[in-house]
């Protein structure tokens, strides 16, 4: 697996993460929207440590340079 994400896109990930997985995070009334916000989380955490995302894989999108 090739890394495709740069050094910006990474931290602003780590970023997104730490305030969506922390305290900060937004609380709906509805479950499924707070399952998504988790989600979505884990996964910018995960592609902010690996440096690869599946959404530039597939737009063929390379921010490495960056």
């Amino acid at each position: 697996m090739k890394q495709n994400l740069g050094k910006l896109d990474r931290i602003f990930r780590f970023a997104l993460a730490f305030w969506w997985l922390g305290p900060w995070a937004p609380q709906f009334n509805v479950a499924w929207a707070n399952w998504i916000i988790l989600i979505v989380g884990c996964i910018a955490l995960l592609e902010s440590f690996i440096g690869w995302c599946w959404l530039h894989e597939y737009f063929h999108i390379n921010n490495k340079s960056q």
